[in-house]
């Protein structure tokens, strides 16, 4: 298992809506190189209507791993499990924590979608989670219809909790500087990265990660 970072960016991958036609999975493996080739600190395989899912999470593993880099799968526990993944992201309707630490083990990634909620994120951090994540931050195309949640909620955050804090929602070059000064560890960036060429997006962020 590879570790979970405690900075940096955090590239999901999105098939639906893609202007870029991600529909092959050698077009989705280069575009998940290229993220890692910009910089890229951990990758989340995210795919709303999979096909051979089992065949393409393997196939991520070997080539996140191969940079040292952290693959883990959105939603479901068992193709974390089949993959050999090195965790699972969980919505409020995708598993438990302690369901999910009991089958992937006690180094797995395991991170939680806290939405706006402190409350949340305490009881994720209680349970055992390795991280947290809020948002959206900004309008996003990719979860149009999210909740919105406020800059405030990461200044909170990062004096309740021990955990790294992962913002999503919208996050550009220009607008996610705000967000790690607030208490940010980590963005996760679905369209600002593959929506266009992933390793000269990805580029883009690594400036605001500069000490």
């Amino acid at each position: 298992m590879k570790p979970f970072p405690a900075r940096g960016l955090y590239a999901i991958t999105q098939s639906q809506n893609n202007p870029n036609k991600l529909k092959s999975v050698d077009a989705l493996f280069e575009a998940v190189a290229a993220a890692i080739r910009g910089g890229a600190s951990v990758i989340q395989y995210r795919d709303k209507k999979p096909v051979d899912a089992p065949y393409v999470a393997r196939e991520l593993v070997k080539i996140c791993h191969q940079s040292e880099v952290p693959l883990i799968i959105n939603d479901d526990i068992e193709l974390a499990i089949i993959s050999k993944a090195d965790g699972v992201h969980l919505g409020k309707d995708d598993g438990e924590i302690i369901e999910a630490r009991k089958h992937l083990g006690t180094t797995a990634i395991i991170g939680v979608s806290c939405y706006n909620s402190i409350e949340r994120a305490l009881t994720a951090q209680a349970l055992g989670a390795t991280y947290v994540a809020f948002g959206r931050f900004f309008p996003s195309s990719s979860k149009p219809l999210a909740a919105p949640a406020d800059i405030d909620t990461l200044r909170q955050a990062k004096a309740a909790l021990n955990l790294p804090i992962v913002a999503i929602g919208g996050i550009l070059p220009e607008n996610g500087g705000q967000l790690l000064v607030a208490g940010a560890d980590l963005l996760a960036v679905i369209g600002g990265v593959f929506d266009y060429e992933p390793e000269q997006s990805t580029l883009a962020y690594q400036h605001l990660f500069d000490d």
